[in-house]
């Protein structure tokens, strides 16, 4: 399991901009805006080889600036419960506020890491301003410009510094599968469904589930454990405190699983929340099952499944060899093929090729095809083999590892999917140095 490190603040002091900064992709909008933060605000990093997730508490926060006081408080106590580490951003440009005081007060009772960080110090004169912080009772601070990661290096040495460092839990061997997706797409009923009996209160109001719950399932010579997660869903929903909490939990439960059953409401489509979940997943490197639910509902023709189907490859490309199941939980229609395909998927997650039969089936397909020759020196890929790692990943051995691009890399993958079969499994592939 990996750290979760929370980013609290005032809106509008960069919160944003550092977390793109560090999941390098921008999936959020950053924009001058107050409280543009749209989306659920996760995502894996790593530092020094030490991974942990990052959640943006701005994300979670309601509103006007007087239902933000009180909006800001909640974050932050359940930042203080749920992170292992917390990083306090506050804005040069403002100075310290009232409301920087109160963040301030309830931090400086708590036990875990807190890192005060100046945000927007990007000249002399600011880095004199920063020193007001020390106001804030909460020790020294980091000046960083997020903008242009100026600081950010520091900061992070410090923070994997001081993460816990995690205990591997003994478990039960059993393969665990969540059940992820937004609120109210059917993730309770299925595994009520599957477990006949109704072992979960299955209603109508969404976030019924607040927390996730494990249950073992065995049946059909299938054994396992079924994690239902707590519905992820978008911030203009987030009502109570206990929403943000839940998304933190679908975080660890995502992280703390072999398959991920994303599952969607055919109705609602393949949405930005359902792919955010999605991505999270292959972040993870975990086996990926699409379930689309409901889908009785949909108005068909010949080719609906099909065109919905196409669709959803579309969107996850380039990591399109992922299996997608068409279910209705509610008429019981192909929920075991669902679990039948997650098995599979898990097997596919977990198989160990031999090296010979990996150099067999590729060095020819190389030799045919060798990567394209870069300012005229050539590559040759000598040898194969699978990493001892918990999800596929393999290394191609040869002389210029730095000369292979992407793309060639992407050849590789798809070469290794046609061989062995590993649909629904992110497969990871490293040029190492003869």
């Amino acid at each position: 399991m990996s750290n979760i490190v929370a980013v609290v603040g005032r809106p509008n002091v960069g919160k944003s901009t550092f977390f793109n900064r560090l999941i390098k992709r921008r999936e959020a909008i950053v924009d001058a805006v107050s409280g543009v933060t749209r989306d659920r605000h996760y995502g894996k990093t790593d530092w020094n080889g030490k991974e942990f997730s990052l959640i943006d508490t701005g994300g979670y926060v309601v509103g006007s600036d007087d239902i933000f006081e009180a909006e800001i408080d909640k974050q932050v106590e359940l930042a203080i419960d749920e992170a292992d580490a917390i990083v306090f951003m506050v804005d040069v440009e403002t100075g310290v506020t009232g409301m920087d005081e109160d963040v301030a007060q309830l931090l400086r009772k708590v036990k875990k890491p807190v890192f005060l960080v100046v945000n927007k110090v990007d000249n002399n004169k600011r880095l004199e301003d920063a020193v007001e912080f020390y106001s804030l009772g909460l020790g020294d601070y980091f000046a960083i410009a997020s903008i242009n990661g100026s600081g950010t290096g520091d900061l992070l040495d410090a923070i994997v510094e001081a993460l816990p460092e995690k205990e591997e839990v003994e478990e039960d061997q059993l393969p665990r599968f969540a059940v992820v997706g937004r609120p109210n797409a059917g993730k309770s009923s299925f595994i009520n469904a599957l477990i006949g009996e109704d072992r979960y209160i299955v209603t109508d109001i969404a976030g019924t589930t607040r927390d996730s719950i494990d249950t073992k399932y065995n049946r059909f010579g299938f054994e396992f454990n079924l994690v239902d997660t707590a519905g992820i869903r978008r911030k203009t929903k987030v009502k109570d405190d206990l929403e943000f909490y839940s998304v933190m939990r679908s975080v660890r439960a995502i992280e703390h699983s072999d398959v991920c059953l994303v599952m969607l409401d055919a109705n609602r489509g393949f949405d930005g929340q359902v792919q955010n979940i999605f991505w999270l997943a292959e972040r993870n490197r975990k086996g990926i099952v699409i379930l689309v639910n409901k889908w009785d509902l949909v108005e068909k023709n010949t080719k609906t499944a099909k065109e919905f189907e196409q669709h959803i490859r579309n969107e996850i490309a380039p990591f399109t060899d992922v299996p997608i199941v068409f279910i209705s939980v509610l008429n019981k229609q192909r929920i075991f093929k669902a679990i039948e395909t997650a098995v599979e998927v898990y097997n596919n997650r977990t198989k160990r090729i031999k090296t010979s039969v990996l150099n067999e089936a590729l060095l020819p397909i190389i030799e045919h095809q060798p990567p394209p020759a870069n300012k005229g020196k050539f590559v040759k890929i000598k040898y194969i083999m699978q990493l001892p790692t918990p999800q596929p990943q393999f290394a191609f051995f040869c002389n210029l590892p730095q000369y292979v691009k992407e793309p060639y890399k992407r050849f590789l993958e798809n070469k290794l999917r046609e061989q062995f079969d590993f649909n629904g499994v992110p497969v990871s592939v490293y040029m190492r140095k003869k």
